[in-house]
């Protein structure tokens, strides 16, 4: 019988690579026998990430800026020269920045929407603009999976991280939007879906999270009240759903926002 869950020789680009879950993500894939493409900004990164990889496997780094669809387009057609094909789409890359998020003695009238915009961009705009680059690929071969990187913040509204729940739960709309899309008009075998990952220590929230002397904020010990698992995620634990959602055991899942969160959406008092 088909191992229904075999990734072997899928090429998979995950933009944000170079990040704490994209390089996890990156390892665990390749162990899987995935041909690997990472984008990311930070090249010194992402060449050392490329030379782990091809320890393990097969993999390319590239340099992007998931805000530029020239340079993305470039990006695409440099992976099609080297892979042949592009199977599978991970929009990992985005983030949060200060002025976006409203501090504790603040309120939201001291929002900077400069750095509201800018946290949008990058997680909507960051996502979208991909999509719209690599989707030519997979609509050619008429196959192909998009799995979006969405946040416990586009479920629950969280305090102080105003800008990046906007932007997340606008990624929880767009993916179920972008399934009937390219299903109807592309390929019923084209899907989109999102992980919607618990949290993390993550180098974008570590400041919120913890102490300076590595001890848990205020705000961690009641994230972590509110997790019936009682911890923080570990990275690896969302493997096996990223996992699920690129291989043909997902075949007729799409629009799917597939939570990861030890039970923090669930809790109630």
């Amino acid at each position: 019988m088909k191992n229904l869950f075999d990734i072997n020789g899928k090429v998979v680009v995950l933009t944000g690579g170079c990040g704490i879950l994209g390089k996890n993500i990156a390892h665990y894939l390749v162990e899987q026998g995935a041909k690997v493409v990472v984008l990311d900004r930070i090249e010194d990164q992402g060449k050392e990430l490329e030379a782990e990889l091809n320890k393990k496997g097969e993999a390319l780094f590239l340099v992007t800026d998931v805000l530029k669809k020239e340079v993305l387009e470039q990006n695409r057609d440099d992976i099609v020269a080297r892979f042949g094909t592009i199977d599978v789409l991970l929009n990992a890359a985005g983030g949060n920045m200060a002025g976006a998020t409203i501090a504790p003695d603040k309120t939201f009238l001291d929002l900077d929407l400069d750095a509201f915009k800018k946290v949008v961009e990058l997680n909507l705009f960051g996502t979208v603009i991909p999509t719209q680059v690599f989707v030519p690929v997979m609509a050619k071969n008429e196959k192909g999976a998009i799995v979006n990187f969405c946040s416990e913040s586009a479920l629950r509204p969280l305090t102080r991280v105003v800008g990046y729940g906007a932007a997340k739960a606008a990624i929880g709309n767009y993916t179920k939007y972008m399934a009937t899309e390219l299903a109807s008009k592309f390929s019923p075998s084209l899907r989109v879906n999102a992980i919607v990952p618990g949290f993390l220590l993550t180098n974008q929230n570590r400041a919120l999270l913890t102490n300076e002397d590595g001890s848990l904020t205020d705000r961690a010990k009641t994230i972590i009240a509110h997790t019936p698992a009682g911890r923080f995620a570990e990275p690896e634990e969302l493997f096996g759903t990223i996992h699920y959602l690129i291989s043909d055991a997902s075949s007729f899942v799409t629009g799917v926002l597939s939570v990861v969160d030890g039970g923090f959406d669930a809790f109630s008092i």
